[in-house]
């Protein structure tokens, strides 16, 4: 199960690395190619999900991918329709830094009796917009305000209520085209206030800032965008991860 592989690393401290793959962003080439390349760079999960679709549809995405490597694929999806039961896994998102109720419960009543009748392993997620110094497609889409990045206890405040919920994950997403990071203060806010796993993307683009978000307590760092600009940069961003575990085993 993938809830229990996340809860195990988070136990022993070791830190997880997700590539987020956009079908619109990738022909069939280039998502053969990425299946390989994260299975080479030691990739831990695969996210498979977009704003919106505009091509392909996420069932050819996930049979491409599957077809290519093993690693588990997980569904990061941005509505009802991007789901399919060829994946592993859903993140059963709930948009709990906003108010759009559509967004919070309204799309999981239409999905949840697919869900219940699939084989997928559903992962109810407490997902925080924040805001990374210019407008996103997520924040567009949801139409929902980003909790300002400076704002380090409406954060925590917002992941206690989804924990306090029963939510298993919380995630703390920049979005797709950040500026910048989520930052170390925040993460270090949610880390102290929360204890189910915390997973943190966006804007993330050199080994640097992986090491410093999972020292600030992030569980599972999640890349997608620099690594479609270059994708040799995943090797350099998993090996740094790598390493760093191998330091905290032998430290402990």
């Amino acid at each position: 199960m993938i809830y229990e592989k996340i809860a195990a690393a988070q136990s022993a401290s070791r830190k997880l690395f997700a590539l987020l793959v956009d079908p619109d962003k990738n022909d069939d080439a280039t998502l053969i190619r990425t299946a390989q390349l994260a299975q080479e760079a030691h990739v831990d999960f695969l996210l498979v999900g977009s704003s919106i679709l505009l091509e392909k549809g996420v069932d050819h995405c996930v049979e491409l991918l599957r077809e290519n490597c093993s690693l588990p694929v997980i569904l990061f999806p941005g509505n009802t329709l991007q789901v399919t039961p060829k994946a592993d896994a859903l993140l059963f998102l709930s948009l709990i830094s906003g108010r759009n109720p559509d967004l919070l419960i309204g799309q999981h009543v239409v999905a949840a009796p697919f869900l219940r009748q699939s084989n997928l392993e559903v992962l109810s997620t407490g997902y925080l917009l924040i805001d990374s110094g210019a407008p996103t497609s997520a924040s567009y889409m949801s139409q929902t305000l980003p909790i300002p990045h400076d704002k380090d206890d409406i954060a925590a405040a917002t992941a206690l209520a989804g924990e306090m919920l029963g939510m298993k994950l919380i995630y703390l997403d920049a979005g797709s085209g950040a500026r910048y990071t989520v930052r170390t203060s925040m993460i270090e806010k949610v880390r102290g206030t929360v204890r189910t796993p915390l997973i943190v993307g966006g804007g993330i683009r050199t080994a640097e800032k992986v090491i410093a978000l999972c020292q600030a307590g992030a569980d599972i760092v999640v890349v997608g965008n620099s690594i479609e600009e270059r994708p040799e940069l995943l090797f350099e961003l998993t090996a740094a991860l790598q390493s760093m575990n191998q330091s905290s085993s032998v430290g402990n």
